[in-house]
């Protein structure tokens, strides 16, 4: 590697917007995330599917017919 054109690489912390405190390597210091494995939806299994126009049951009565035959 050529010397002095990388970045300077050490301890970095990630915090997130819930309190948790991440310690990884980086080329920036500190980090400030809105979202981390803690509290994120799809980590934590609360993500809901949101059906507000009744596609799904518009789908099964449609295809209701073909799946008896």
């Amino acid at each position: 590697m050529k010397k002095e054109i990388h970045p300077n690489y050490g301890d970095a912390s990630i915090t997130c917007a819930c309190g948790n405190v991440m310690h990884v390597s980086s080329t920036v210091k500190e980090m400030h995330v809105n979202n981390c494995l803690r509290c994120h939806p799809y980590y934590t299994g609360q993500t809901k599917l949101m059906d507000t126009e009744g596609r799904v049951q518009r789908f099964q009565k449609r295809y209701a017919k073909t799946a008896k035959a």
